[in-house]
């Protein structure tokens, strides 16, 4: 597997590391990683062709950073199936496997536009991958959903992993009057966690729960299993059900990969609107919006 980032950083990379060694204690699979990779396609190139030369049953590009990547070094090596999670491309020897996190994203926007007592909420995320794009998207359009008069700060900061800049943009959403903010970030959500923390303030992650370590904090989360693809990519090998060319998609009718994780103390009423919302969903009776045309917020501009 190739890791674009640290194991430890609490979140997307995280989340794969944890799937290799499902994948290796399930399915009695020999495994092997390269973490710590930039999320540059020249970067993920060289490490894909280094995992590749061992000509390996399986090689699993973890993020959609990696599917220019992954379409360049597949034709390399006909003879290795190759998946991309999170990802967009497809070829003879090349699926993807996408966990919808948008869903659940929709779902903390639906919730945070019911929770919110100011009108406004926020979102912050780094950098500007489709999958955190969709999720923004999504969240937009689920406050929007139930919330037509509240206000989305939306900020791309462009780092995953900085934890002060995330403080400082974190802040200055607060300083605007946000009450909600929906966290899609890796190890940079600590610095959001300080800022909520020192404000009074409630937010949402993502990728896992994050209410058990920070209930002081967290109203939910939108969990999105991100991990989840390898493993079910590792299963279809396993079981003969692997098919090149194709993209399978994960969603709210898995709920142990894509849910929306809610505190305790959220009211019935809202749990059960977002339930609803939840149904529709899956039934097919509502669509999820993944494009995103309105405003950004500039924290230097707030200054």
């Amino acid at each position: 597997m190739v890791l674009p980032g640290n194991v430890d950083d609490d979140g997307f990379v995280q989340a794969g590391d944890e799937a290799l060694s499902t994948i290796e204690d399930e399915l009695g699979a020999e495994t092997r990683s390269v973490d710590g990779v930039a999320s540059e396609t020249e970067s993920l190139e060289t490490a894909i062709r280094e995992l590749a030369a061992d000509e390996p049953d399986l090689l699993i590009v973890h993020g959609g950073q990696g599917s220019p990547a992954a379409a360049d070094v597949a034709p390399e090596h006909p003879d290795v199936a190759f998946a991309v999670t999170q990802g967009s491309v497809t070829g003879p020897n090349l699926a993807s496997y996408v966990v919808l996190q948008e869903q659940s994203a929709f779902l903390a926007g639906a919730a945070a536009g019911l929770l919110t007592e100011s009108d406004v909420v926020g979102h912050i995320s780094g950098i500007r991958v489709p999958p955190g794009l969709k999720g923004r998207a999504a969240y937009a359009a689920g406050v929007e959903h139930t919330n037509p008069d509240a206000t989305l700060l939306t900020t791309f900061a462009g780092d995953q992993d900085d934890a002060d800049l995330a403080r400082r943009v974190a802040e200055a959403q607060i300083e605007q009057g946000a009450d909600l903010i929906f966290t899609m970030l890796n190890a940079g959500r600590s610095g959001a966690i300080t800022a909520a923390d020192e404000h009074g303030i409630e937010l949402f992650g993502n990728v896992g729960t994050w209410y058990p370590e920070h209930p002081e904090t967290f109203a939910g989360s939108a969990v999105a299993d991100v991990g989840i693809g390898a493993i079910e990519a590792a299963r279809d090998l396993e079981n003969g059900d692997w098919q090149a060319g194709r993209i399978v998609e994960i969603g709210l009718e898995e709920p142990e990969a894509v849910r929306l994780s809610l505190a305790p103390d959220v009211p019935d009423d809202v749990r059960k609107r977002v339930d609803s919302l939840a149904e529709r969903i899956v039934a097919g009776d509502l669509a999820v919006e993944t494009d995103y045309d309105g405003p950004e917020f500039d924290p230097l501009d707030a200054e």
